[in-house]
């Protein structure tokens, strides 16, 4: 797996930045793409086994995001009690994990609390959830937190976050220069600019 930006490759970058921003696109889409944005010239079958060696490096996922409308949405917040903790925490940790209600789970204050991200299909198999939860692993928990997601804004990744990885090596941005020059030279007046969101 990798773990720091000095193990993936700027070009690698770049190509996963066209991935995101193309969802549906071809190795050999991609394999234009590359070209005519970056500079990069590869073959649709690099394309192909790059793609299937940063998959398999976790650097990416395919996963299939259903609309965001079929399920009502939650954060859970648990504080841990902590005298029962070292004999029960990893059962508890082991059921969230694989629990398919559970979009996310991470810590994310000073409290060490564990939150949630989870999605049901309605406030009664939510409500359901949380009893059966409770009844299975009350012992390792001293306070939770329900807040309903009412209006979900944004849920995806854009293409341009991958700029932020690109400008921090000089040939990731020698890509994006030329994948700028690119862009100024396809549209002169920038009122076609592309934004890189994936859409």
């Amino acid at each position: 797996m990798v773990d720091e930006l000095s193990d993936v490759q700027p070009r690698d970058i770049a190509l996963l930045q066209a991935r995101v921003a193309n969802p549906t696109a071809s190795s050999r889409e991609l394999r234009d793409i590359l070209n005519e944005e970056y500079d990069i010239d590869l073959s649709h079958n690099h394309v192909n086994t790059l793609l299937r060696q940063m998959e398999s490096d976790d650097l990416f996922r395919r996963t299939v995001v259903p609309r965001r409308t079929l399920f009502q949405h939650y954060i859970f917040r648990i504080g841990l009690h902590y005298p029962n903790f070292a004999d029960h925490w990893e059962d508890c940790h082991e059921t969230l994990v694989n629990d398919p209600h559970v979009l996310m789970f991470f810590n994310a204050d000073s409290k060490y609390r564990w939150q949630l991200i989870a999605q049901f299909r309605s406030n009664d198999q939510m409500d359901e959830w949380i009893t059966e939860f409770f009844e299975e692993h009350g012992e390792v928990i001293d306070d939770f937190e329900t807040v309903s997601i009412h209006n979900l804004h944004k849920f995806k990744t854009d293409a341009a976050i991958f700029d932020d990885m690109l400008v921090e090596t000089e040939e990731g941005r020698e890509y994006l220069e030329t994948r700028d020059a690119h862009v100024a030279d396809d549209d002169p007046t920038g009122e076609h600019a592309v934004s890189q969101s994936g859409e």
